[in-house]
């Protein structure tokens, strides 16, 4: 029997954690071929999210982060369900 598909996907994306978000913007963008995809606070704010393909990567510019990254999952309200059965 053949194993049914999900109509859901598990949507991931990497957050990583930077000193200066402007710099880290310009890295992905002006030397990985990256695209800015969404900036806060109208390209003012200190997270911002940079796409390239299906590659999307999540910068934040956030001090009080000991740790270097961490991995944003965000499920459909049907994929948060399947996975609870």
């Amino acid at each position: 029997m053949a194993e049914e598909r999900a109509a859901h996907r598990w949507y991931s994306r990497p957050v990583l954690f930077v000193a200066d978000v402007n710099r880290a913007i310009r890295f992905y963008v002006d030397r990985l071929g990256f695209v800015t995809h969404r900036h806060s606070d109208d390209g003012k704010g200190s997270v911002c999210q940079v796409d390239r393909g299906d590659c999307e990567i999540i910068l934040c510019q956030d001090a009080t982060r000991d740790d270097q990254a961490r991995l944003f999952v965000e499920l459909t309200k049907e994929g948060l369900a399947e996975l609870r059965r």
